[in-house]
């Protein structure tokens, strides 16, 4: 039984994972494909080979850049994740704060991202603080929602047997509504991770001495369209590796949801 077990969950982590990468692998096919057939010019649309090519002639130039890249998105995500699930538990549990709060956590994703990183350059400068920052911005949102989103759609029924057995508002939040909440928590967290390379990139375009955001600039500016490619393959690893690292985290902490998950593919 524990075998047949084994045997269904790595049949359906197949069926996840290779249909997405076959569908890849034709894409990078069907784009070389392309570029020889039409003869393209390399400097406006370079080959998946000469991307390739250029990633493996200067590796150290993108590993140094994403090193500084991933510092930035990770801070940031820290914070972001912090008082996004801070926000999430203050506005679920005090009603005044949510109506004086909520509002204004939705305006301030309405504020462009790019405008915000330049006055943060003009008050702390080129370190890494200001990208950290936006990358918070970022990050934070989804988190805050999904939290709230989590605390306040447990079942009132399941609360109120809690209370027939005599459980207190502490005994309920720990039992109930964490549970409940955790998947929608570390929804939000993988939406935010995925959007901490964003983040990080706008704040490197604004001020920066390193990184892919930067690096990206220098490169799009001399026209290095193969390097510029590179650059954006190295930067959605990163946002992959980071959306599974937090995908994970999940599974270890909410190991339940993942099973069903799964179950259901």
């Amino acid at each position: 039984m524990p075998e047949m077990v084994k045997n269904s969950r790595i049949n359906s982590l197949s069926r996840m994972i290779l249909p997405p990468l076959f569908f890849g692998i034709c894409v990078v096919a069907f784009w070389e494909l392309w570029t020889i057939v039409t003869n393209s010019d390399p400097r406006l649309f370079p080959p998946p080979s000469a991307v390739a090519a250029a990633l493996i002639n200067d590796p150290y130039l993108y590993l140094r850049n994403a090193k500084t890249t991933a510092i930035e998105m990770v801070l940031g995500f820290g914070v972001g994740a912090i008082v996004g699930i801070a926000l999430g538990l203050l506005v679920t549990y005090s009603k005044p704060l949510r109506r004086a709060v909520y509002p204004w956590l939705v305006i301030s994703q309405t504020i462009p991202i790019p405008a915000v990183a330049a006055v943060l350059v003009t008050w702390f400068g080129f370190s890494i603080l200001p990208k950290v920052i936006v990358v918070a911005l970022i990050a934070f949102f989804p988190i805050s929602v999904s939290t709230t989103d989590g605390l306040v759609s447990v079942d009132t029924e399941m609360i109120q047997l809690m209370r027939t057995f005599g459980a207190n508002k502490v005994q309920i939040f720990r039992e109930v509504r964490i549970p409940h909440a955790l998947p929608h928590v570390f929804t939000g967290m993988k939406v935010a991770a995925a959007f901490s390379v964003l983040g990080a990139v706008f704040g490197e375009w604004v001020g920066a001495r390193g990184g892919l955001g930067y690096l990206l600039l220098i490169k799009n500016r001399a026209v290095n369209t193969d390097d510029v490619f590179a650059i954006i393959v190295v930067l959605a690893a990163l946002g992959v590796m980071f959306f599974g690292l937090i995908s994970l985290i999940e599974r270890l902490v909410v190991p339940w949801h993942f099973d069903n998950r799964i179950e259901d593919t």
